[in-house]
């Protein structure tokens, strides 16, 4: 069977997200806020889903789409090998909890390489164009909420805003 997510968290994983909720990185907030999407998850859920005419439905239980967009994501950044990915987030209880896997067993390489063997290039083409969507309503809405937006890298005046306006991409 195969889940858009996890559907039930283990006890533990509310002590590890508490843990590391300060640690995660600025790319990794802004990357969790875009992959909350449903369609996004479904797009990866449905090629998933064509291994087996029946394995949306039946069978045991494999890796939600949502872990494996993310551990995807997390090897991307970090330019990692499958090996070295599962073996980080393994380790890591940051990107356990990035990848939503928490106290879950974390996939291994070949079941990792797997997927995105089947994913292939059309689904990660048509993900990058969701995000593409995802980062111009969330533009819309900051300069609806900000009036303007300017890079960070050109500030307007001598006094330096907030780190929440940097982060929003609001300008003064």
């Amino acid at each position: 069977m195969i889940a858009a997510r996890r559907l039930q968290r283990n006890f533990a994983d509310g002590f590890i997200a508490e843990a590391v909720e300060d640690l995660w990185e600025p790319w990794m907030r802004h990357a969790d806020a875009a992959l909350e999407d449903d369609a996004l998850l479904l797009i990866v859920q449905q090629e998933l889903a064509k291994r087996c005419k029946k394995s949306k439905t039946r069978g045991r239980k494999a890796t939600p789409a949502e872990v494996v967009l993310r551990m995807l994501l997390l090897k991307h950044v970090r330019d990692w090998s499958y090996e070295v990915l599962t073996r980080e987030v393994r380790a890591n209880l940051v990107y356990r909890e990035f990848t939503r896997i928490g106290g879950e067993k974390v996939p291994d390489d070949r079941t990792m390489g797997n997927l995105a063997r089947q994913l292939g290039p059309d689904v990660i083409e048509k993900v990058h164009q969701r995000v593409v969507e995802i980062a111009q309503e969330t533009r819309s809405q900051l300069v609806a909420k900000c009036g303007s937006i300017r890079p960070w890298w050109r500030p307007t005046s001598i006094i330096r805003p907030t780190a929440l306006y940097w982060a929003m991409g609001c300008a003064f």
